[in-house]
């Protein structure tokens, strides 16, 4: 570890370590946070084949990427030796918090998780890798902010792969008293069988997370590990709700059939109508907007046929003559009032 870097606090506990949180000072001032991975001696063989793996995968946009060529051997404050991986920090926490926040989510935001998923599940498989454990809990989100638009939103990133092994290995963690190869509600039925994985698992354990995303809760809730373990042997598969989407029916039935052949590949669900009815989006990531082609019927065309124009002879206003009488009026002539002198009315003394 370079020694500028300050712990600032513990973020989480997995199976074969913790991961802190540290931060140190850039040359410009600003403040850099980091990830950190720790495991003890036991849990060394899981974090150096993590470590192998994203060194193989860096510049995935849909995987946490992790810094340094090597891990860094330390002392813990017992005296006990760690080892230490440096990762990129994810400030959003995981899909599982984020979920528990956000009850209800939409219907897009459910299909663009869905895309990162699989665009991540491309870059491991293009590499013969199997991840083993895709869950919620191991899917990271980093805000993203859109100074242009003012759009808020999230990238989605998949991370630890302790668990991690090429396609067609035979898992370490898979036994006959525990028959499961990663988190066992995330298991396919082909895995629980003998523990060798193929890249259907995890398109098995994709469906299990958008169905948690629709649903609001983990699949097979209330079923306790032995009957898991029974309905997985025969091939049955968690229950999908009518009230969904067809669309998204249709996936989480691809992704739940019962042949790991009819799951398809990562590549080909990038495809499925539940994720490119709105957008097209490339095997390898890249957003492209929808094409949309348009098939427009010509218009019949009417043919008039020429006539020749008719002459129409307009004729000029008629008047009608009209005799105007003189009008003869009559008029009364009142005569004046006669005026009679005073002394008319004078009365003899």
């Amino acid at each position: 570890m370079q020694p500028e870097m300050e712990f600032v606090k513990f973020l989480g506990k997995g199976s074969f370590g913790s991961v802190d949180l540290f931060r140190h000072r850039k040359p410009d001032g600003s403040m850099l946070y980091n990830a950190v991975k720790v495991s003890d001696v036991q849990g060394y063989d899981s974090l150096y084949r993590e470590f192998k793996i994203l060194k193989k995968l860096r510049g995935c946009p849909r995987i946490v990427q992790c810094f340094a060529d090597t891990l860094f051997e330390e002392f813990n404050c017992h005296g006990n030796k760690v080892y230490k991986m440096v990762m990129e920090y994810a400030s959003a926490g995981t899909l599982s918090a984020f979920m528990a926040r956000n009850r209800t989510l939409s219907d897009s935001t459910i299909k663009d998780f869905t895309r990162m998923i699989l665009q991540g599940l491309v870059s491991i498989h293009s590499l013969g890798y199997v991840h083993c454990d895709l869950k919620p809990d191991n899917l990271l989100l980093f805000p993203r902010y859109d100074e242009k638009t003012w759009d808020f939103s999230y990238d989605l990133k998949i991370s630890d792969f302790g668990m991690s092994i090429k396609a067609g290995e035979q898992s370490d963690y898979w036994s006959i008293v525990s028959p499961f190869v990663g988190t066992p509600i995330y298991m396919s039925p082909e895995s629980v069988q003998d523990g060798t994985v193929e890249k259907a698992l995890d398109l098995w354990s994709l469906g299990c997370i958008v169905l948690e995303m629709y649903i609001g809760k983990r699949p097979w809730s209330g079923v306790d590990s032995d009957d898991l373990e029974s309905n997985l042997l025969k091939n049955i598969a968690p229950e999908i709700p009518h009230s969904l989407p067809c669309d998204a029916r249709k996936f989480l039935e691809t992704c739940f059939a019962s042949k790991p052949d009819e799951r398809r590949s990562a590549s080909e669900l990038l495809m499925h109508p539940f994720l490119t009815g709105e957008q097209m989006v490339a095997a390898g990531g890249e957003r492209r907007p929808l094409l949309l082609k348009l098939k427009i019927r010509p218009r019949k065309s009417t043919v008039i046929p020429e006539k020749p124009l008719k002459t129409i002879t307009i004729k000029p206003p008629q008047f009608k003559k009209v005799a105007v009488k003189p009008q003869k009026m009559k008029v009364k002539i009142i005569p004046p009032t006669r005026t009679l002198p005073a002394s008319t009315f004078e009365t003899a003394q």
